[in-house]
């Protein structure tokens, strides 16, 4: 599965055929891609984003074209490392419908802070730019796709 990575200006995705870094740009996300460089068609993205800057944040959640849903965790957290193999597990059954973001409450506070995280982990579903909805606490990948998808509605 090709790795993922953000910028302000969209995920970066390694193509499967060539090795060429593609943007694909966050308000074009629900369209297939294809690779700049050997015209492949580029999968979905069915891996969970690591966010790792406040403005790479606030431009996925305010502009990209299907719902995310944001994982905030840290790394002394036990619930939260319990629950990380079902993140991935939900990045790869919701490639297509919804981004799959992380956001570690010790490298970005001030986004915590900001949408008052105040227990780990807690999982919040952005669509059209705007908090659809939250929950705390590990459970599974599928309930966690049937909460996107209630949210969405």
């Amino acid at each position: 599965m090709p790795h993922l990575t953000a910028d302000f200006r969209g995920l970066i995705m390694i193509c499967p055929s060539c090795g060429q870094n593609n943007r694909l740009a966050y308000n074009k996300l629900a369209n297939r891609a294809r690779c700049g460089q050997c015209k492949a068609e580029l999968p979905l993205p069915a891996r969970v984003v690591e966010i790792d800057a406040a403005e790479v944040f606030v431009a996925l959640i305010r502009c990209s074209a299907v719902p995310v849903f944001v994982d905030f965790w840290a790394p002394w957290c036990g619930p939260c490392r319990m629950v990380a193999p079902e993140i991935e597990k939900l990045a790869e059954l919701s490639a297509g419908e919804a981004i799959i973001a992380k956001v570690n409450t010790e490298v970005l506070p001030e986004i915590a802070s900001q949408f008052r995280i105040q227990s780990i982990p807690t999982f919040v579903v952005f669509d059209r730019g705007g908090e659809a909805a939250r929950t705390s606490g590990a459970m599974p990948a599928s309930r966690l796709r049937e909460f996107i998808s209630e949210s969405t509605r």
